[in-house]
């Protein structure tokens, strides 16, 4: 049976009104089958003349359309250039229907209109939208690898002008109702309940004034301007683009080409040219991979943490006790969420300073780049001081120093006043959950809740599950950690969790490398080259290269067989360089940087010359693989171990949680695209300089067996 997403009514006798209002899910998209319904309606519509005016809205509060249907995009990767022009005209001349037909169109927002949707609304002769707190407009395809298929780079230009439709579509960022209404791609802003009132009072005022059919003679004709602007405007854009992009994701630049070469074409040839391009990029490595982190995503948000269903009881309270960095920062994400936090610290200057940073990021106003006092003011009721009591609350996090006897005591010392079902959860980045579990008397409350530095930008929260972590408590703190604008993945216990985990390898083979005589510099080059955003050696800067050398030794614990144990960092540590929280450590991190870069630390050579055993200097491609082999072998073996409960939780950590580039999809989707055979043969190769590099029985089974991480 054909379930109905869009529905023909009258709300005057000469105005039509669809409705697209999917009954199975959440959001409208235009998925083919929507398309085909559309087509329809409109079929029905042109066919009685008494009709003088069309309104499409949404029968969703807060949601219009969020654009197309991505899984039917993953599904047609493979169906070839001439059918993928084909159904990006198809879009294009459904949608110009609207700009042409003999009665005046009027699109109706509230709440999302992005990708697609956008485009449906800006083939309308209007569009009216409300002030709505998700009432947003935008073309987010760049993020996907591709742009606008059906007519955005053919008509935006034409409506709001040349630069402001580049900046929208390359930098495929929405714009609220102000924002739309000034750029001209709003003709009207209303309260929600008001929306349909003034969409026909809009029909209307077009009928009287005609000003429609001006409109739409000029945004169907070539746009104005002489060949010196669009010289200049492509040298200024496209030099801002690959910047941004570092060319390394080709969809914003192909929209801007083509929005430049079809400004002189006529509406027709525009969206002819659009849809040539746009096919040019549907399929490619960069859009498969950008799809695939969607699904990951969308994945995520259906994601409860346990399997089955649970009603996982909301966290209404939080005590964070630590309010250095990051419990500061943790504190503040649920401060923002409208959560009720109580900071608690064991000194009083930490806990003021904490209090102080926490109302300072919250209130924070990007266009003002200082603290708002209003918002200051309206945050400040959900935060206080904890006293020195802890009932009451349903979650405490604890942020303190990274040491497991001094996490005991505090949770022996406050466990006995925890309520019945208050989670206790631990920040710790590398001790094991079941570890500190020891001794507390409701261990199936407790687990690790591990946040990632910084708090306020990194989205990922790795959910440690301890050997008696009840799924109650593990359901609800994943469902917190949505509540808080987190990403969260479930682990089992164990060294590293997953993210640092996986990081260590790579980390512990850029030292190697360099032990071996390759420039920090030059191995930071082929890591930022490869998408990282920053190279291994920096990032040891960053992290403290004390911080780093006791995490080493940790996982060098665990892993000995893997984990080499380099006399490098404890020399640089012993001089009392940590890297940037020092001033100085592999890098200079005082004074200007050189073209933006920084200066290698000129006495680091000193240091390293006692330790550097010069080999044959390895190729870009051999440094590549010696980085991010070994850390792909680490992830099989996470899978053997199935520490996470579902592989594609690997690929989610490793970009939220460290950057790994989402134009390679995640560790394991670049794995895919390398080849287990590959990658063996890598392995086998690097084999000769030392054991590590032996590949895993998981790997090799792949490259015998002809097996992806993602199955085809």
């Amino acid at each position: 049976m054909t379930v109905s997403t869009i529905h023909l009514t009258r709300p005057e006798t000469d105005v039509a009104l669809l409705t697209l209002d999917h009954p199975e899910r959440s959001a409208n998209i235009l998925s083919s089958a929507v398309l085909d319904e559309l087509e329809e309606r409109l079929n029905e519509v042109d066919g009685d003349t008494s009709v003088r005016g069309l309104v499409i809205i949404s029968g969703k509060p807060g949601m219009f359309i969020a654009g197309a249907d991505i899984r039917e995009f993953a599904a047609s990767f493979d169906m070839g250039e001439e059918k993928t022009i084909a159904a990006s005209r198809r879009g294009q001349q459904l949608f110009m229907r609207l700009a042409t037909a003999r009665y005046v169109t009027v699109a109706a927002i509230d709440g999302i209109c992005l990708g697609g949707g956008a485009e449906l609304a800006t083939w309308c002769d209007r569009r009216i939208m409300t002030t709505g707190p998700k009432t947003q407009l935008g073309f987010p395809e760049v993020k996907l690898g591709l742009f606008p298929g059906w007519g955005g780079t053919a008509r935006v230009p034409r409506m709001i002008g040349l630069y402001n439709a580049i900046e929208m579509i390359t930098g495929g960022e929405s714009i609220d109702d102000q924002a739309a209404w000034k750029m001209g791609l709003a003709d009207d802003i209303v309260s929600p309940e008001l929306l349909l009132e003034s969409a026909v009072r809009m029909v209307r005022e077009e009928q009287q004034t005609k000003a429609y059919l001006a409109d739409r003679q000029r945004w169907s004709a070539p746009l104005p301007g002489n060949d010196v602007e669009m010289g200049f405007l492509g040298v200024t854009a496209s030099g801002y683009i690959r910047q941004q992009t570092k060319g390394q994701y080709p969809a914003p630049e192909a929209a801007l080409e083509t929005m430049l070469e079809t400004a002189g074409m006529d509406i027709e040839q525009a969206c002819e040219k659009e849809a040539e391009t746009m096919a040019s990029l549907f399929g490619s490595s960069v859009n498969r991979s950008l799809i695939n982190v969607f699904l990951l995503t969308e994945r995520n948000k259906k994601d409860g943490g346990v399997d089955g269903h649970y009603d996982a009881e909301a966290i209404d309270s939080v005590c964070v006790i630590g309010s250095g960095i990051m419990g500061a920062g943790i504190a503040a994400a649920n401060v923002k969420r409208q959560v009720s936090v109580a900071l608690a610290d064991a000194s009083d200057d930490a806990l003021d300073a904490g209090i102080a940073n926490v109302l300072e990021e919250v209130a924070y106003n990007r266009q003002t780049k200082s603290a708002d006092p209003d918002r200051m003011l309206h945050y400040t009721r959900f935060l206080r001081r904890a006293a020195d009591q802890w009932s009451g609350v349903d979650l405490v996090v604890e942020a303190i120093v990274e040491n497991a006897e001094v996490k005991r005591q505090l949770y022996a010392k406050i466990e006995p006043q925890l309520d019945e079902q208050t989670i206790l959860a631990s920040n710790t980045s590398t001790i094991p959950i079941t570890q500190l579990a020891a001794g507390l008397k409701r261990p199936e409350n407790f687990c690790g809740l591990h946040f990632f530095n910084p708090v306020r930008r990194m989205k990922l929260v790795e959910v440690i599950r301890g050997e008696a972590t009840s799924d109650e408590t593990v359901a609800r703190a994943v469902t917190h950690a949505k509540r808080i604008g987190k990403m969260p993945i479930v682990l089992r216990d164990g060294p590293g969790f997953l993210v640092n985990r996986l990081l260590f390898p790579y980390m512990n083979e850029a030292i190697q490398l360099v032990q071996n005589g390759v420039e920090i510099a030059h191995i930071d080059r082929v890591a930022k080259r490869f998408g990282m955003p920053m190279g291994p050696i920096e990032l040891y800067d960053m992290v403290g290269l004390d911080t780093a050398l006791y995490a080493g030794r940790v996982m060098l614990e665990a892993f000995p067989d893997r984990i080499v144990a380099s006399p490098i960092l404890p020399a640089l540590v012993k001089r009392g360089w940590l890297g940037a929280k020092s001033g100085q450590g592999f890098y200079m991190h005082q004074g200007k940087r050189k073209r933006g870069r920084l200066q290698v630390n000129p006495e680091f050579q000193d240091i390293a010359s006692q330790y550097v055993r010069p080999t044959d200097i390895p190729s870009d491609e051999q440094i590549e693989s010696r980085l991010f082999v070994p850390m792909l072998l680490e992830a099989t073996r996470v899978l053997e171990e199935e520490l996470v409960r579902d592989p594609r939780d690997v690929d989610l950590g490793l970009i939220f949680g460290i950057g790994f580039p989402p134009f390679r999809g995640g560790l394991l989707h670049w794995a895919d695209q390398v080849g287990a055979d590959k990658l063996l043969a890598d392995c086998e190769t690097m084999q000769e300089i030392a054991t590590r590099y032996q590949p895993t029985e998981m790997l090799s089974a792949m490259a015998k067996n002809g097996r992806q991480f993602y199955p085809k």
